[in-house]
């Protein structure tokens, strides 16, 4: 099994927060905050291929994906729901469930674009700056330029 940048970062933080939790809150937590992670990693798993195959159109027209994305909720509220009765503690739970976010943000952050210099725009008095919405931070379209 292959994982994504972003799925190894996830385990990384979920390895972390589960050894804190073992060691601040003790074993039941622990083991709350790794079923909730493994849960969670399972989830996100599923909806980054499922997104993937939609954005590459191996999923066709229709509404099947609509379906699969809903199923995909259902099964993550039965997990929740058989492991809050088999006795997980609600808080390790959530916090478990949540460290997709610290590793998506991370994640994002490290794929962003290389920050550079913008180029240098037009001088001041240069009469392209007449075609130019700075509303809409783009040209000016002619078809509005002909209804005024």
């Amino acid at each position: 099994m292959q994982l994504d940048s972003i799925e190894r970062l996830n385990l990384a933080i979920a390895a972390g927060a589960v050894a804190v939790g073992y060691a601040a809150a003790g074993p039941a937590f622990a083991t709350s905050l790794a079923l909730g992670a493994g849960i969670e990693g399972v989830n996100f798993r599923v909806l980054r291929s499922g997104s993937q195959r939609l954005f590459a159109g191996d999923l066709g027209v229709g509404h099947a994906w609509v379906a699969g994305f809903a199923l995909r909720f259902v099964v993550l509220a039965g997990a929740i729901a058989l492991s809050l009765r088999a006795g997980a503690q609600p808080v390790g739970l959530v916090l478990g469930l949540s460290t997709i976010v610290p590793a998506a943000i991370l994640g994002a952050w490290r794929a962003r674009p290389p920050i550079g210099t913008p180029p240098p725009g037009p001088p001041p008095d240069d009469p392209s700056w007449e075609a130019w919405n700075p509303w809409l931070a783009r040209e000016r379209d002619p078809a509005e330029q002909e209804e005024r």
